[in-house]
């Protein structure tokens, strides 16, 4: 039988440090590495040549969140920590995917609000060293 069920929202749940983050309003993060097509004799490439890997994102939290993150901590720039982001619910019979981003540093703080906003939500982008699947 085949179940096309798909991980929701609802589903993820992420850490920071030891910190389970209920304030959490996005997350995205992907991995890059430089490509380059090699030519030689001819117009047709020989092979794709392979450079360095970066691994970047941003995070979206409450006011409340951000500042619980920060609590006793000079800046939040100053912060270093793991990433957990589990994706699934073992009640719906889902298969956990459990992702750790390693060594993550924020790179900006910026905090706004306008008229008629009933909340604060920060987005925080971030850089890491190297993601990993645990399991």
């Amino acid at each position: 039988m085949f179940n096309s069920r798909q991980y929701e929202y609802a589903d993820i749940t992420v850490f920071i440090g030891s910190r389970d983050v209920t304030g959490l309003r996005s997350i995205k993060y992907s991995s890059k590495q430089e490509k380059e097509l090699l030519y030689g004799k001819g117009n047709m490439p020989l092979s794709i040549q392979k450079g360095n890997k970066s691994f970047e994102g941003e995070i979206g939290l409450l006011q409340s969140e951000l500042e619980a993150l920060t609590e006793g901590e000079q800046s939040l720039l100053d912060l270093e920590c793991k990433i957990v982001v589990t994706y699934g619910n073992p009640s719906n019979g889902d298969t956990l995917v459990i992702e750790e981003l390693i060594g993550v540093q924020f790179t900006e703080e910026s905090k706004e609000m306008k008229q008629g906003d009933k909340f604060m939500e920060i987005t925080l982008p971030i850089i890491f060293l190297n993601k990993k699947k645990v399991q």
